[in-house]
């Protein structure tokens, strides 16, 4: 064993092996035997796909060929942009925006909408009408996109070019947006969620039902079943005989499960302190399943950690599931039989089917095989579940990462540096799958702390309204107190502190480094500079959400001037690395670049990388690899002055 200083360790887990083993995992669905996911490859510029595995077949196979991208841009960040029905594969193609058809066995899928400013997302077949019901987003003349709940002929829609005749019917308007259409068993009713400016999908949704008559047209208005401006409702779903709407609530001040059948009172399933929703930044996202037997099959995050367990529906009885997986998501079931996307601090995001009755796995995809090799995997730092002391007497949450590598140790009075990451969002959580990026740190003698700072979910509504008003001086006191109680413990060294993070993690960061004076110096991956420019400048799903982080613009002004750092560049003096797309229409390009000037005019040591063709968050592996490597490097040089070895 070698003996070096934290943070100068050599370690096998690279930027090039993690781009070259690692590709993305979502959306995990089920038809009939076959298991189906969404895969984005970094090796293939980001390009989504979707792979089906059929069990006894030697190899899984991939559904829409070169070039096409199942992806989506309603609501900008996308999800839920495809789905299957019989075989038949239905998906949004992110060049055009057009809705596809692949039939099973096909060379090349067809238009089922016409060229123009539409975009579609979140939708499933209507087997008896033969149509596709989903949320379409139109990019017209006027002030913002309108979003509506369509319903499209699936064998006809695309011949006329007319998206108001009779092959595309509207559902669903009026709303500012629409999510998770769910048609009844007996195709009478249609469920939905929809909510309007200034809420988010967290703060406040209504669920609806719509009656449809026997032509798929709509029967009278939407009748509200719950919801309202203080209630978020999640995945909304129908029992298989169409006895009840189940529904996740946070009217308890936690995303519990609840049901209504027909008329009867709504009641709540296994109350209890956890989270069984998720914010709704993306469609297509699923939290719990029915399975045979009477039970529904979920997953609940508690303290940070993600859980899997049975409820049985006469009783209520919540029985765990013992699963070694801490991060979990879109939960499937069809009889006994469940699938879900699992990770946790040493498992990556894989594609689990497991036989409920016997609680036996398997794990069918990886997203990356790089814990599968003992002598890689060995360098895996183990994830501890933090809370500590913050500001108002209050407690804040982080997931905690020690420097780990077998073939180092460091001298006894040393203490490791400190990365602090920022999660994206705000209203987000950090992740306890497994992730290369960070174990990229902690093998190398750096120790890593993912703040769950107030604002952020897992925790309770409560938990996550710490941060109305106060984004950028609750997120950063929790990250900087975080630092100190590592510090205080003896478990880092609080002189060598960096913090980084991503979009409005990154504003974490530069908001940390412009009003406080703790951290070394950081790294902003797309991170907002200017709050008046974002709430001016971004796209209509976001276009209100700074009313309750900050205040109603421009009525507040004066606190987006004194809460975006790209106002007070003066008071900035500590190094900072910036990464940018020149294709984001999230946090744009120029406001990354102000903040650079700013910082080039003053002196500051400073680093700008815009990657061309990327967007808001990097998908191409060069870009990924590039970033990584840059942020050591420019830690090395400008804050630790310490020898790294890449």
């Amino acid at each position: 064993m070698n003996s070096a200083p934290y943070g100068s360790w050599k370690s096998p887990i690279t930027s090039d092996l993690i781009v070259a083993q690692s590709i993305g995992l979502s959306e995990v669905r089920l038809d009939g035997d076959d298991i189906y996911w969404l895969e984005s490859r970094p090796h293939e510029a980001g390009r989504r796909v979707v792979v089906r595995h059929a069990p006894g077949r030697g190899s899984d196979e991939d559904i829409n060929p070169d070039p096409f991208n199942v992806r989506t841009r309603v609501h900008e960040y996308g999800g839920g942009a495809w789905c299957v029905s019989a075989g038949v594969i239905y998906f949004s193609h992110y060049a055009d925006g057009r809705l596809y058809r692949m039939e099973r066995g096909g060379h090349w899928p067809y238009p089922l909408t016409p060229e123009g400013s539409w975009q579609y997302a979140d939708g499933f077949i209507d087997t008896r009408r033969r149509r596709w019901i989903g949320v379409r987003e139109e990019h017209g003349s006027g002030a913002e996109p309108e979003n509506t709940i369509v319903s499209i002929d699936m064998d006809h829609g695309w011949l006329t070019g007319d998206p108001e005749d009779h092959s595309c019917l509207v559902l669903a308007s009026g709303h500012d947006f629409y999510s998770s259409p769910q048609l009844s068993p007996d195709g009478r009713w249609l469920a939905f969620l929809a909510w309007d400016h200034p809420n988010m999908p967290w703060t406040g949704t209504g669920l609806y039902v719509l009656q449809l008559a026997q032509s798929g047209k709509p029967v009278g208005d939407p009748i509200q079943v719950a919801g309202g401006e203080r209630e978020s409702i999640f995945q909304p779903a129908w029992a298989p005989d169409g006895s009840a709407l189940y529904f996740v609530s946070d009217r308890s001040g936690w995303w519990n499960l609840y049901r209504q059948k027909s008329r009867s009172p709504i009641e709540a399933l296994a109350p209890m302190e956890a989270e069984f929703g998720q914010p709704q930044w993306v469609f297509g996202m699923s939290t719990y399943a029915f399975a045979v037997n009477g039970r529904i099959v979920c997953s609940y995050v508690s303290k940070g950690l993600g859980h899997l367990a049975a409820i049985d529906l006469q009783s209520g009885a919540l029985t765990p599931l013992d699963v070694p997986w801490t991060d979990i998501s879109s939960v499937r079931a069809r009889g006994n039989r469940l699938v879900f996307r699992g990770g946790s601090a040493t498992k990556p995001g894989s594609v689990v089917v497991m036989n409920i009755d016997t609680q036996a796995t398997e794990v069918v995809k990886q997203s990356t095989s790089i814990a599968d090799d003992p002598d890689l995997a060995k360098y895996f730092s183990e994830v501890e579940a933090v809370e500590f002391p913050t500001a108002d007497d209050k407690t804040a949450f982080g997931l905690f990462y020690p420097p780990f590598n077998p073939d180092y140790i460091a001298p006894e009075s040393d203490r490791p540096p400190l990365v602090v990451k920022c999660h994206g969002g705000p209203t987000a959580a950090a992740s306890s799958a497994l992730d290369l990026p960070t174990q990229y740190w902690t093998s190398r003698g750096f120790a890593v702390l993912d703040v769950n700072y107030g604002g952020s979910t897992g925790f309770g509504r409560q938990y996550r309204e710490r941060l109305d008003s106060n984004w950028g001086i609750v997120d950063v006191d929790d990250c900087i107190n975080g630092a100190r109680y590592l510090t205080e413990r003896g478990s880092v060294d609080g002189a060598r502190c960096v913090i980084t993070g991503g979009s409005a993690g990154g504003y974490t960061v530069l908001a940390a480094l412009t009003f406080r004076d703790f951290f070394k110096g950081g790294a902003s991956h797309y991170g907002v500079g200017d709050l008046a420019a974002l709430a001016r400048d971004t796209h209509k799903f976001e276009s209100r959400y700074l009313d309750s982080l900050v205040g109603p613009y421009p009525e507040r002004e004066d606190l987006y001037r004194e809460r975006s750092p790209i106002a007070h560049a003066e008071r900035l003096s500590a190094p900072v690395v910036f990464f940018q797309g020149d294709e984001d229409m999230v946090v744009p390009q120029s406001q990354t670049e102000l903040m650079v000037e700013a910082l080039r005019k003053k002196g500051t040591p400073v680093g700008y990388l815009l990657f061309t063709g990327e967007q808001h968050g990097f998908r191409k592996a060069e870009n990924i690899k590039r970033a990584l490597d840059v942020e050591l490097y420019f830690y090395a040089i400008n804050v630790f002055g310490v020898g790294l070895t890449f």
